[in-house]
């Protein structure tokens, strides 16, 4: 497959799932600043933060109020990471790798990006926010579902599947960051009722509160929580999961070309980072400490997939 081909399927997928999780982090910021009203600017800061948004944000808006962030992190057209900006990036790569989709994969794009288009050409109101939210992330389970039933299982959906899940890894990392390192005020909070009602929280914005219920036998406590979102393989997003899925693509491509590149050994290296540990251990060692361990592994992973397949971007 020449590499700028890969290139589009793997930035359209990254792409699709930026979206949804931009808007899941917008939804943990909502939800969060309507139980700590006092705070709600700070909540707001740290979802720019997490995005790695902040001084593309503060060039062009003044303070952290809610209507500010929504607008910038949703439809500002200066904000290549806005979800506007981000789906349109999402049909261009479509458009550049058009033959190697099906028919059905192609409309749910172009119909996300039409969708989202008309949806968003006006600032949202607080009131209508969660509806807008829910429908990102509708729209973006309905081409993984277009994905997934129409596509053959080959190189192409490989890309694909490698660009969610590398993309998924970072997202989960950061929202799970958001909450040690941003959102808890002090460190006495730590297993406190406000403490334990932010973690189930952020299970919520990563569609996770139920699979928690009917998986875990724990109480919504930081330990079991953190270990259900970092470690658990059942999970789909999960850290864990999402190596695994990440190695799982690498290894279908490495049969297919008859080749290794050193992102599988990278790939391999993260996904057993994710299989030894237990929970206590990294609290011990310290949580922001080995989430952002992941987070810059992803990145290096990310980066060197992009070398070793030749993306031409």
């Amino acid at each position: 497959m020449l590499g700028k081909t890969a290139g589009g399927l793997y930035w359209m997928f990254r792409s699709l799932e930026r979206a949804e999780n931009t808007a899941r982090l917008i939804e943990a910021g909502f939800r969060i600043a309507l139980t700590r009203s006092t705070t709600a600017e700070a909540e707001w800061q740290s979802v720019i933060s997490t995005l790695a948004a902040q001084h593309a944000y503060e060039a062009i808006c003044d303070g952290y109020d809610s209507a500010q962030v929504v607008n910038f992190l949703l439809r500002e057209p200066t904000n290549p990471s806005s979800v506007l900006s981000i789906i349109k990036s999402a049909r261009d790569n479509a458009r550049l790798v058009r033959t190697a989709l099906t028919t059905e994969v192609w409309y749910a794009v172009n119909e996300t990006w039409m969708l989202f288009t008309d949806l968003l050409k006006d600032e949202i109101p607080q009131t209508e926010l969660p509806a807008v939210l829910a429908t990102i992330r509708q729209q973006s389970g309905l081409v993984r579902g277009a994905l997934h039933g129409t596509m053959l299982r080959n190189d192409i959906y490989d890309f694909c599947c490698l660009g969610t899940f590398v993309e998924r890894m970072d997202n989960t990392a950061r929202i799970i960051d958001v909450k040690y390192y941003s959102l808890l005020p002090s460190p006495s909070f730590v297993g406190s009722r406000l403490d334990n009602v932010q973690w189930e929280t952020i299970l919520r914005s990563v569609s996770a509160h139920r699979s928690f219920r009917w998986a875990v036998e724990e109480d919504f406590t930081a330990p079991a929580i953190a270990e259900f979102l970092i470690l658990d393989k059942r999970m789909p997003r999960s850290l864990a999961f999402s190596a695994g899925q990440i190695v799982n693509s690498l290894s279908h491509m490495a049969e297919e070309y008859g080749t290794r590149h050193a992102s599988h050994d990278l790939a391999d290296a993260l996904k057993a980072r994710l299989g030894n540990p237990d929970i206590h251990t990294i609290f011990d060692e310290g949580l922001h400490q080995f989430v952002t361990g992941v987070i810059d592994s992803t990145a290096n992973l990310a980066q060197q997939i992009e070398v070793d397949y030749r993306f031409a971007r």
